[in-house]
């Protein structure tokens, strides 16, 4: 709820301050006088763009204040997403300096003008004459359809799902899109895992492989060397260990004889020993050694193999080999994930969509019984205010796609007079008509949906003394149920106030200024009287303003 408007320094005010009646207030004045500056300086406060052109005086600065009780409108989320302080009572401020600074406040924390307007529509439903009104908007007739339906429950757990739905859908998009980029990674990835699995590596092969490679190639002179040093050690005639044995025969005769003699005997009877085990293994390698063309070439060939693979992966051993293949391995388990994360969320989409399919269908059936009594209960407003031959038709399609709203596109159609054809509002109704079909649907929808403060800036522009008696009633309905700040050209309107300004021109110091005054009861009566007859007002007029405030 609007409950003050402060205004310094902008247009032809120098400085004005207006408090609101919590349900109708309104606002007259002398043609001229300023009243829709008054809508143009709380535009700011909603964000609006200024224009350089706006000061009254171009030394000072000028400054729009707005109070606004928001105790009811559940906003502390949107406070703190904002990292703004919240409290029940909201002062908005909007600074602009004669340099062309602009400055926004929302409890005295700077804002921009992005979060004024997101704040002030929640607050402020401001209509004007030749405004591209919130009727207009496909969304805004949904909302006022559901609100008549009473889906707010269904409509919230509806949501709900839907944002998850959307969240995993776009979850899926982002796998599905890895996934694909991932194709061809994944292929070349599993190429180089299935090379290093085929070949079949044992960790400590190379040095074996290379060992036994260098005894094949050897392998001739591994034969006839120790075959020739077998046969010196022990096959000659005169063999090494032979002599050795003759000598260790003929210092056995002497070891007793002292200690030291004994240890050399017995050195020599171990190298004895020691030389016929060299002999036979000698013997042993020379008998086994043979050279082996297809074995040199097939061990090459595996060292060939393990030799490219290092030179592929940049490594010089087996192991590390292995590390590598090992690390594929986890890699194309990391896709095979992916792959069975896309299939789970899938199935999880599919259970969500089908679940917000019995919703929308839910949702849709309760909307289609609202439009019949809807459309009779507008006719009849309509009628009132001299627009018998006026229809409104609510078109209700079902659509294919899910939306946040359901699979129902809604459109008000209108048809002005009998046999016109129905179009969508924006596109037949005229400045008076689209004034009188808004009053009609937001006082209809006034309890259902949680209307703002509703402003009309000359609602009754172009229409009879008798509709717009019709509409004051209206209005004044209207503003039991929300607050209402109208400003009007009409008595039959401005007879309904519980609080009335009154906006006039005078001069000071030789410049002309916008002044605005609460009027007392006795003041409002000479109003509407100069409203209904001229200034001064006739008798017959002031009588005329005393019924109609008494009505």
């Amino acid at each position: 709820m609007l409950k003050r408007l402060h205004i310094r320094n902008y247009a032809l005010i120098d400085r004005v301050e207006i408090d609101f009646s919590e349900r109708l207030t309104i606002i007259t004045g002398e043609t001229g006088a300023g009243k829709s500056i008054l809508l143009g300086a709380l535009g700011l406060v909603m964000g609006d763009r200024a224009d350089t052109k706006i000061f009254y005086n171009d030394a000072e600065k000028c400054v729009v204040e707005a109070w606004f009780d928001v105790a009811k409108y559940d906003l502390r989320e949107f406070f703190d997403e904002n990292e703004l302080e919240y409290e029940d009572e909201v002062v908005i401020r909007r600074e602009l300096s004669p340099a062309g600074k602009s400055r926004a406040f929302v409890n005295d924390t700077p804002a921009n003008n992005q979060v004024l307007r997101r704040l002030t529509e929640a607050l402020v439903d401001l209509h004007q004459q030749f405004d591209v009104l919130d009727i207009h908007n496909v969304n805004f007739q949904l909302r006022m359809l559901d609100a008549l339906a009473d889906n707010a429950a269904l409509l919230a757990e509806y949501r709900r799902g839907y944002r998850q739905y959307q969240a995993d859908s776009r979850q899926l998009a982002d796998l599905l899109e890895r996934s694909a980029n991932a194709g061809k990674e994944m292929d070349f990835l599993r190429f180089q895992y299935n090379e290093l699995r085929q070949a079949e590596l044992a960790e400590g092969e190379q040095e074996e492989l290379e060992n036994e490679l260098a005894r094949l190639t050897n392998a001739e002179d591994i034969k006839r060397t120790y075959g020739a040093a077998a046969n010196y050690l022990i096959e000659s005639e005169q063999n090494v260990v032979g002599q050795l044995q003759e000598i260790a025969r003929s210092m056995n005769a002497t070891r007793k004889v002292s200690g030291e003699l004994g240890e050399l005997s017995a050195r020599l009877d171990t190298l004895v020993i020691d030389l016929q085990d060299i002999a036979k293994d000698c013997a042993r390698i020379s008998e086994h050694t043979e050279h082996d063309p297809a074995r040199i070439a097939e061990v090459q060939e595996r060292l060939n193999t393990v030799y490219k693979l290092q030179k592929k992966h940049g490594v010089g051993t087996v192991a590390e080999l292995l590390q590598i293949q090992d690390e594929l391995e986890q890699r194309l388990g990391g896709f095979t994930d992916l792959g069975d994360q896309i299939s789970r969320l899938e199935r999880s989409i599919a259970a969500q969509e089908h679940a917000l399919r019995g919703q929308a269908r839910l949702l849709g059936e309760r909307r289609r019984i609202v439009p019949k009594p809807f459309e009779e209960k507008v006719h009849a407003m309509l009628t009132q205010l001299s627009m018998p031959h006026a229809r409104i038709k609510v078109d209700i399609q079902e659509t294919e796609a899910l939306t946040p709203t359901g699979t129902d596109e809604v459109q008000f159609l209108f048809a002005s007079n009998v046999g016109s054809r129905f179009l969508p509002i924006r596109d037949v109704a005229s400045g008076g008509e689209l004034s009188r079909l808004t009053l009609c649907i937001k006082s209809l929808v006034a309890d259902a949906i949680p209307l703002p403060t509703l402003i009309f800036d000359e609602i009754d522009t172009g229409i009879s003394g008798d509709v717009s008696l019709k509409m004051g009633l209206i209005l004044r309905e209207l503003s039991d149920r929300h607050q209402v700040v109208s400003i009007t050209h009409t008595p039959q309107i401005a007879a309904r106030a519980d609080k009335h300004y009154f906006a006039y021109k005078q001069v000071e110091n030789g410049r002309t200024i916008t002044q605005l005054r609460a009027l007392t009861p006795d003041e409002r009566v000479r109003a509407l009287g100069v409203m209904l007859s001229g200034n001064p007002p006739s008798e017959s007029a002031l009588a005329t303003a005393r019924e109609l405030m008494q009505q």
